[in-house]
């Protein structure tokens, strides 16, 4: 009963905190994702990522993470918007970095939720997890009952699409854990069809280093020739294959103020950013994601877009 009681309070806490979906699975070696990730490490999919070479075995197994570790809890925090920029021919931003940065946002979450868990339930050996650690993000979610994998390498949630961030609890407390939903993607092709770089190279498997997101965020050295007047003018990040998935039909409007935009942000012309200043670009992106590419980067991307 206290394990029913346990993973009830902790999903009830969850939703209160603004989580859209919260599930759980029991932390065990993800012995079905192993071999997809050394084949991927392989083949060089992961291009100039190399962190993504690192703690390999950790991606894999929790346990190695929190020692001791019985429980995975996955949770969804919703960033859709249905704001565009004002200009169509401006050069384009990701919708999830038109906010603040989901990094600090959804931890700070995290961190109440196990506050939360330790003192209505008792003292548990814990670590929270959001996109920064070698934790196989959609691998959960999905054994968590949240989505299935798409096409696109996105776990898309049947209710609401697949604009979320993805977070997790690792702790040493035993839950009613959830079941995998199965794939409802079924003959539809709009994702791979629709990638302008064709980094979905086969149904469920993308290239990481043929990704827009990749090129514009990840790359530091010079956009590869290859790539000109196929970037969608795309300058940060890339939203093409979950605008054309049908799932994001059922997409909602997120309401965490924190991930607004800049009031500026999206009325920015074309001109504006080819323009752009780097103070106009430090007090835009002040708390946002797109401080990782720098000024110096998000130049070089307009620059390309441009040429």
């Amino acid at each position: 009963m206290p394990k029913f009681q346990n993973t009830q309070l902790i999903k009830e806490e969850a939703h209160r905190l603004g989580f859209s979906f919260v599930g759980f699975s029991k932390a065990d070696f993800l012995d079905e994702e192993a071999p997809r990730l050394e084949k991927w490490l392989k083949e060089k999919q992961h291009g100039e990522m190399s962190y993504m070479e690192n703690h390999f075995d950790k991606r894999l197994d929790p346990r190695l993470l929190v020692e001791g570790s019985k429980s995975v809890i996955s949770l969804l925090y919703n960033y859709y918007s249905d704001q565009i920029q004002s200009d169509s021919t401006a050069p384009k931003i990701s919708t999830y970095a038109y906010g603040e940065d989901y990094h600090f946002v959804i931890k700070h979450k995290l961190k109440s939720l196990l506050y939360f868990i330790q003192e209505k339930i008792g003292e548990v050996d814990a670590r929270v997890f959001t996109d920064s650690a070698p934790v196989l993000d959609r691998a959960w979610a999905k054994k968590a009952g949240l989505g299935w994998i798409g096409k696109n390498a996105n776990l898309i949630n049947k209710n609401q699409g697949s604009y979320f961030f993805i977070a997790e609890v690792i702790l040493d407390l035993d839950l009613i854990y959830d079941s995998p939903v199965q794939d409802y993607c079924g003959t539809c092709t709009k994702c791979i069809d629709a990638c302008p770089t064709e980094a979905i190279i086969q149904p469920y498997v993308v290239d990481g280093s043929k990704c827009i997101s990749y090129f514009t965020i990840e790359l530091k050295e010079a956009m590869p020739q290859e790539v000109k007047g196929k970037m969608d003018n795309w300058m940060f990040g890339c939203d093409i294959c979950q605008k054309v998935c049908p799932w994001n039909s059922f997409s909602l409007q997120h309401n965490e103020p924190a991930f607004n935009p800049h009031p500026d942000l999206l009325s920015m012309t074309k001109g504006d950013w080819e323009d752009l200043q780097e103070a106009t670009f430090k007090e835009l992106f002040r708390k946002s994601a797109v401080k990782r590419t720098k000024f110096s980067g998000l130049k070089r991307n307009i620059a390309f877009l441009k040429s």
